[in-house]
């Protein structure tokens, strides 16, 4: 029996709760059925995604890579500046059904790339480019297009020329079920140094403004540890948890609640709101996070300057696990945890995948998982050939990924 498939089994008969936490955290919640409550059901219109940013969302959560408990009232996302975008990239954009020409249509690039069954071990890529985000471009011209044409894609805005972007790579590993380290891991493809800002962001779901009975959780920055950063977690009923954050980052905080001032032009219930850290870090507006360090969200505020080809890797961790004293939640068992998380993840794949599929042979778990991806990306007709090429050609940037192409297109 392999470590993952003992996991499983503990799993099965509640005997540790390895899938307590795991990447239920939605791509996208704005635009959905769930949040809509307008009177025709326009659910696009209700919600867009300008307002995501500022409304909180009483269903479900969302963003970029991320995690949360499997109630979802603790969650977890990284979100992303390039210092030129007009808003923190937090979620992923796309066309609503009236803005695309084939419909509703996400327009990012993002891959997973890892997990195991009980998401002892995750792994995710997103393509940050360098220059700003076309969010009114794509609009625009899928607009002009007639349901004949193909669509205009995030490609075709040339955002991606000369390798001007940045990967981003996202892993968590779990030590126990409550224990949970993060690798984030940022590439620069481009011949110049660039500028990014990593913003881990911590938060919980808003519970208790819809019936007002509902405790109230509470993040807040807590004395440092071992020169890390540390948010104190409590919720009545996860309990208690801290975030670590590597090198101690400026922690910003603010509440997840609606910014009714900007989409209603009415008073706010709250000094804070959702929007605070975006308009912190874009607008530097400094009264729009908490100076008392608590609240219901909070972020931590990596600036990073990376070199042209260059690799920054920073590490979190989200546990139940108080450290305290000289104890260092980055010592060596950090990068060891990954190691054998990763060596249990490859056992498992390699006893579970047949030695061939559809009378090909499958050389390794890697190189059969990013077949099957692409492969099934073209079945569906939603790409060309040109682009699944170009698509591979971003993806194979990634450091420790070398597949082989062949593998990919029939």
């Amino acid at each position: 029996m392999t470590a993952e498939e003992l996991r499983l089994k503990q799993s099965r008969e509640r005997v540790a709760h390895w899938k307590r936490w795991g990447p239920y955290l939605s791509e996208r919640a704005w635009g959905t059925v769930r949040e809509d409550y307008s009177p025709y059901g326009n659910a696009w219109e209700y919600l867009p995604h300008d307002h995501a940013r500022s409304r909180a969302y009483r269903w479900n959560e969302d963003g970029i890579a991320g995690i949360c408990d499997r109630h979802q009232k603790i969650c977890f996302a990284l979100a992303l500046w390039n210092e030129r975008d007009p808003i923190l990239k937090e979620r992923i954009f796309g066309l609503t059904g009236s803005e695309g020409n084939h419909g509703e249509d996400v327009k990012e690039y993002y891959f997973y790339l890892d997990s195991t069954p009980p998401h002892s071990y995750m792994k995710y890529l997103y393509k940050y480019p360098h220059a700003a985000y076309p969010y009114a471009e794509l609009v625009d011209r899928n607009r002009q297009r007639g349901k004949d044409e193909p669509e205009f894609e995030l490609l075709d805005t040339g955002i991606f020329d000369e390798d001007r972007y940045f990967d981003v790579v996202v892993e968590y590993a779990k030590s126990t079920p409550d224990d949970i380290l993060v690798r984030i891991t940022v590439s620069n493809r481009g011949p110049e140094a660039a500028r990014i800002r990593l913003l881990p962001t911590i938060w919980f779901r808003n519970c208790w403004s819809w019936d007002g009975n509902s405790a109230k959780p509470r993040l807040k920055q807590v004395l440092p540890e071992a020169g890390h950063g540390v948010i104190h977690l409590s919720e009545p009923q996860c309990g208690e948890r801290w975030l670590y954050l590597q090198h101690g980052p400026e922690i910003l905080f603010t509440e997840n609640e609606t910014n009714a001032k900007r989409l209603f032009g009415i008073e706010n219930s709250s000094r804070y709101v959702k929007d605070g850290i975006n308009d912190f870090v874009v607008h530097r507006d400094r009264s729009a996070v908490n100076p008392e360090n608590a609240g219901t969200k909070a972020a931590g505020h990596y600036q990073l300057e990376v070199g042209a080809g260059q690799t920054i890797s920073i590490k979190l961790r989200l546990t139940d696990r108080a450290f305290s004293g000289k104890t260092d939640p980055f010592d060596a068992d950090f990068d060891q945890i990954f190691l054998w998380r990763e060596q249990e993840a490859d056992e498992f794949y390699e006893q579970v995948i047949p030695d061939d599929l559809l009378g090909r042979p499958v050389p390794s778990r890697d190189e059969f998982v990013r077949w099957a991806t692409l492969r099934g990306v073209t079945a569906r007709g939603a790409l060309t050939d040109k682009a699944v090429a170009e698509m591979w050609r971003l993806q194979q940037g990634v450091a420790g990924i070398r597949p082989h192409a062949d593998a990919l297109v029939a």
